[in-house]
């Protein structure tokens, strides 16, 4: 966000200001304070005039403005109202030589999920793509992607969401009925992409698409949203949330495994991996500190490193 602007609102939500003492304040003409209002206002700030100044009402927008004032972490926003693909802008960007920006999209028409699969990501979902740099080797980089997971649920949760945690990536909501065939329902996939050295990572992508103000009926039978679990959510506030907790979790990466076993669906049922190895089927004991996981098979406990987990009925 332009940094007159961010003052202006920091301003203004102390309460009434006027034109002439924010002018001189900021340095800036009595015209430029007004161009930046009105340019607030078009952005979706509630911003009235009266006898005493300006006052700032909020903002119930979902745009780069809207999400970044009042936004505690260190991502600036890029948004679209419609994109093919926030991961696919955010590697441009990362290649280009970004850091900590958040692509966000009200709507993508080229979502992919891991393996290419589609990924349907429709208007008043949650679509967005975080570009980092970290200073960790490559063998930390799993470690981005529990992060995600725990932000996303927490921000889930927040909403009124029971959300969990299914290894790897998926975060969902647990069904009473756990004597069906999918004991769960998908709120939200996360896909991560890099590109490094073999003793570092050069940069690093987040995608998280969540199932948010979205209608059962434009979904998977699969899939669940949360307007259809705990009703609409501010997309701005949700959106805050799970970066805010996003980059929490990446400055502290030494508690980031216990935090997703806090949340984890996965441990303790009985699971199939499909892995590059062949199946891998028993009960999920943990995870490692890299993010594998750990199954207790018949014939003694394996570690899968990647692959797709689907929880099984106990026959």
């Amino acid at each position: 966000m332009n940094e007159t602007k961010r003052s202006i609102l920091e301003a203004l939500s102390a309460g009434p200001v006027g034109g002439p003492a924010l002018a001189d304040s900021l340095g800036i003409s009595r015209a430029a304070v007004w161009k930046h209002v009105d340019e607030l206002r078009e952005a979706g700030f509630e911003i009235e005039g009266g006898s005493d100044g300006y006052v700032l009402g909020g903002s119930t927008e979902y745009n780069a403005l809207a999400v970044e004032y009042g936004l505690e972490a260190p991502f600036s926003v890029e948004y679209h109202d419609s994109i093919g693909s926030t991961n696919d802008r955010a590697r441009d960007l990362a290649t280009d030589g970004a850091s900590d920006i958040a692509v966000l999209a009200d709507e993508q028409t080229g979502g992919r999920g891991r393996l290419e699969r589609a990924w349907s990501a429709p208007s008043g979902g949650v679509w967005v793509s975080l570009v980092c740099r970290p200073d960790v080797p490559p063998t930390k980089a799993p470690l981005y992607t529990l992060a995600a997971a725990v932000a996303t649920a927490r921000a889930a949760r927040e909403a009124g969401v029971d959300a969990r945690i299914k290894w790897p990536n998926d975060v969902v909501v647990p069904l009473e009925d756990e004597e069906t065939d999918r004991p769960y329902r998908k709120l939200s996939g996360i896909l991560t992409e890099m590109e490094g050295e073999t003793d570092r990572v050069d940069w690093l992508v987040v995608g998280v698409g969540v199932n948010a103000n979205i209608d059962a009926a434009e979904l998977p039978p699969e899939a669940t949203s949360v307007r259809e679990e705990a009703g609409d959510v501010d997309r701005r506030v949700f959106v805050q949330r799970l970066i805010e907790e996003f980059d929490a979790q990446r400055n502290a990466l030494e508690s980031v495994v216990e935090a997703w076993r806090e949340l984890a669906l996965t441990i303790g049922k009985h699971v199939r991996v499909d892995s590059a190895g062949g199946a891998v089927v028993g009960t999920a004991v943990d995870i490692s500190d890299t993010g594998a996981l750990l199954v207790e098979t018949a014939d003694g406990r394996q570690m899968v490193s990647a692959g797709d987990c689907e929880h099984l009925r106990r026959t």
